[in-house]
């Protein structure tokens, strides 16, 4: 591995440059090194703390262990399309479709509950660093990703569109 001080950039779109990048090995190791963390967070200190929070508190933490799991099964599994595409084991194409892209927005990046103060500092921690890496592969998606081609379903939609509308098919 060599170590530039120039930062290593890839050209719109180009999935397989990335994930065969020391970007994304870093991006990779971090992400599962943090789903390891959560679990063994959660399945250890993390229930005992939950078990010692008011009923207002146990339901916030309920909830935001829900959200960060959550969150790093997207990021897991979208660094794993990723590898995939690295290894030759799937196309760029493939790994642009809506299915491969990372997801559940609404949840990942929903607000936390008022209770949130009363939460385990841990938690609080978790949940701070895996949204920031859950904003930083969001960004990463939509670079590598934005252009996809769209699924032939949808190319049949946008012919009618354009046929309505006069304009060209696509």
């Amino acid at each position: 591995m060599s170590h530039n001080s120039q930062p290593q950039s890839f050209p719109f779109g180009n999935a397989r440059a990335f994930a065969g990048s020391e970007m994304f090995q870093k991006i990779f190791a971090d992400g599962m090194a943090m789903v390891e963390e959560t679990a063994t967070y959660l399945d250890g200190r993390g229930r005992q703390e939950s078990r010692a929070l008011p009923s207002k508190a146990a339901l916030a933490y309920a909830g935001e262990s829900m959200r960060l799991t959550t969150r790093l099964m997207q990021i897991a599994s979208w660094l794993l399309v990723q590898r995939a595409v690295s290894e030759g084991e799937m196309s760029e194409e493939e790994a642009g479709r809506e299915k491969y892209r990372l997801g559940a927005k609404e949840i990942c990046l929903g607000r936390r509950p008022e209770a949130a103060d009363v939460l385990p500092v841990k938690l609080v921690d978790l949940l701070d660093r895996s949204a920031q890496l859950y904003e930083r592969v969001e960004r990463l998606d939509v670079s590598l990703y934005a252009n996809a081609a769209p699924v032939p379903g949808a190319i049949s939609q946008i012919n009618k569109l354009h046929a309505f509308f006069g304009g060209k098919e696509a």
